[in-house]
């Protein structure tokens, strides 16, 4: 894998690891349709990643080995991102 593409991985993990996105949300902001940088691709075959139903909503969270990942690489980054609540409003339908 390139260096590019793993160092944007890196960037995706850390922004995951903030807080829990919605999948609206990360797809938006991280699906390419560049063969060359398929960060969001790559991040799920690898297992970093994990989209799960949270409040109704779907979330992308980091799994245990997108931490582990995170950690080994970026140990400065802060990476509570499995938190049991997520911080949404609920919609109004």
């Amino acid at each position: 894998m390139s260096e590019t593409v793993e160092n944007l991985i890196l960037d995706l993990l850390e922004w995951i690891g903030r807080k829990q996105r919605t999948y609206p949300e990360t797809i938006e902001a991280w699906r390419t349709s560049c063969p060359r940088l398929p960060v969001w691709e790559d991040a799920n075959d690898r297992g970093l990643v994990e989209t799960a139903p949270v409040n109704g909503r779907s979330v992308v969270r980091l799994t245990a080995s997108g931490r582990t990942l995170l950690k080994e690489q970026r140990p400065q980054a802060d990476a509570p991102s499995n938190r049991t609540t997520f911080d949404m409003p609920p919609t109004t339908e």
